[in-house]
């Protein structure tokens, strides 16, 4: 094995597994040893293309419980990719530990090289260190999750039938978005011992059935009215912005494997909400950290020049932004938006100029690079980290600036490059990021325990943002088959609270 450490990587797609292992461990003491990186065990896996197509189908899981949307992903992704019309990730990797990472057997060595650097250490450093990977997710225990739900949905379908079971998964899926908590950390599930625990979730989900629909009080008169709806919101916890959650806990008619379904999916929208938040910084740091390695690697004579140049084509190619009026431009490439940062970052901190010290006096000059980007990279999510580490200098190399249009026949530049248009820039930069700005404000309000059981929702409308009617209606329709009862949901304007339209929909029977 040590012999093959002098041996470079070369251009050509000749590999075998050995060279794949001298090529981890030389990234290795790059990954380690000069950026300081910490990540969990590794797993690499090399698989086909049509494996890799499986993979997307799935959502990027090893183990995932059937169901008809998967089969269509994986239907469309075949067809664009056997016509040419889209080409396949180098890589997927997997936020679990070990982490997992699947590398194409098509990939030349060179390329395996890179994918190793990107994934096993570039997004493995990141899904471990990162805030809310380590708050919201359970990279240890994920596996053995998805394992407990797949088993548990086929057992479903072999007791209640396919149909039963798709129709809970339909709706489960059509309410992920609204199937997370943002704002609170719930206790993380021990999810090594569930089999164990069903019982007893069943056990307190009666409890609470009880609670609240056996013995529902009478109708409250008079003064005493506003304290019974006080004291009701108070033992069903409203307002809950988590829908599935609450459904999961309080719908009536639920039998206890649907309630089981719902939790799997929640726990799944759960588990893949962080990497919403953080698709710049994920992809910047991979990227920076694979672009330092591989240049440390030609530097060291591991990658010869060919290999080298085979690299960084795929690397520009990435994190290619194209201009405003580029027929191929459809908005900020996260790639290249997180590259950018992340180089910008380390030129802050090793070669400032007095601008920068301006705008960034913590960081400027601090001579730490890499331990200034490991602590932005655990502390941040994407929209915080775009206000507080976008430059001027960043904004002035990519061009950006902000437009108003209020859909007339002109657009208005509200921001040059100048200080209060820098700030603008990083400002509207942000919003675009920021996941909570752009997901529908919906919260389960109230319930009518005393008259027919509907249950009351609320969409806070921000800016004029109307739900759309035809989505809208669908998804009215599957939490009302999950709830039993009627529906109503009010979309009220955010600052004069004022109804602007009414939403109802009544469960199929």
């Amino acid at each position: 094995m040590s012999a093959l450490l002098d041996v470079p990587v070369r251009g050509g797609a000749d590999w075998d597994f050995d060279a794949l292992r001298v090529a981890y461990d030389r990234c290795a003491d790059i990954a380690f040893g000069e950026l300081g990186l910490d990540t969990y065990r590794t797993q690499i896996e090399v698989i086909t293309s049509e494996q890799m197509l499986d993979a997307y189908s799935s959502i990027g899981m090893p183990l995932m419980y059937r169901h008809w949307s998967f089969g269509k992903h994986f239907a469309r992704d075949e067809a664009y990719y056997r016509h040419g019309l889209r080409s396949l990730a180098y890589e997927i990797v997997i936020n679990s530990n070990p982490c997992i990472c699947y590398v194409m057997e098509e990939n030349t060595m060179a390329m395996q090289t890179l994918v190793i650097a990107h994934a096993a250490f570039g997004h493995n450093h990141f899904f471990k260190n990162n805030n809310l990977f380590v708050q919201w997710t359970d990279a240890g225990s994920i596996l053995d999750y998805m394992e407990f739900a797949k088993k548990f949905i086929v057992r479903c379908e072999d007791k209640y039938g396919e149909t039963a079971v798709e129709r809970v998964l339909d709706a489960a899926h059509a309410l992920m978005t609204h199937g997370v908590s943002r704002y609170r950390r719930r206790r993380a599930p021990d999810l090594h011992d569930e089999e164990a625990r069903a019982a007893e979730r069943r056990a307190e989900a009666q409890r609470t059935y009880n609670d609240l629909w056996r013995t529902v009080p009478g109708k409250p008169t008079g003064a005493s009215q506003p304290n019974a709806e006080a004291e009701r919101k108070k033992k069903l916890a409203l307002p809950e912005e988590n829908i599935l959650y609450f459904l999961e806990k309080k719908a009536p008619l639920l039998k206890p494997w649907q309630r089981e379904v719902l939790r799997i999916v929640r726990h799944v929208a759960q588990y893949f909400y962080p990497q919403k938040q953080t698709r710049v910084m994920n992809e910047g740091c991979a990227t920076f950290v694979h672009y330092h390695i591989i240049n440390r690697l030609h530097e060291q004579g591991f990658l010869n020049d060919g290999a080298m140049m085979e690299l960084l084509t795929s690397h520009t190619s990435v994190v290619f932004q194209p201009d405003f009026d580029d027929p191929r431009f459809s908005g900020l490439n996260p790639y290249a938006v997180g590259f950018g940062m992340m180089q910008d970052i380390a030129r802050v901190c090793s070669a400032p100029t007095d601008e920068d010290r301006a705008w960034f006096p913590d960081i400027a000059g601090n001579g730490d690079p890499f331990g200034t980007l490991r602590s932005a990279w655990a502390g941040y999510r994407d929209e915080s980290f775009i206000r507080q580490f976008l430059s001027p200098a960043l904004i002035r190399r990519m061009r950006l600036f902000s437009v108003f249009d209020d859909s007339g026949p002109e657009l208005e530049v509200k921001a040059i490059h100048n200080e209060r248009g820098y700030l603008a820039v990083r400002t509207a930069l942000a919003d675009m990021f920021d996941v909570v700005q752009h997901e529908p404000e919906i919260e389960i309000v109230d319930v009518d325990l005393i008259g027919d059981r509907c249950l009351m929702l609320q969409h806070r409308v921000h800016n004029s943002v109307l739900l759309e009617e035809t989505d809208t209606a669908m998804v009215m329709q599957h939490i009302a088959d999950l709830w039993g009862y009627e529906v109503k949901m009010l979309e009220v304007d955010a600052v004069s609270e004022a109804v602007l339209k009414r939403h109802a929909a009544g469960p199929r029977r």
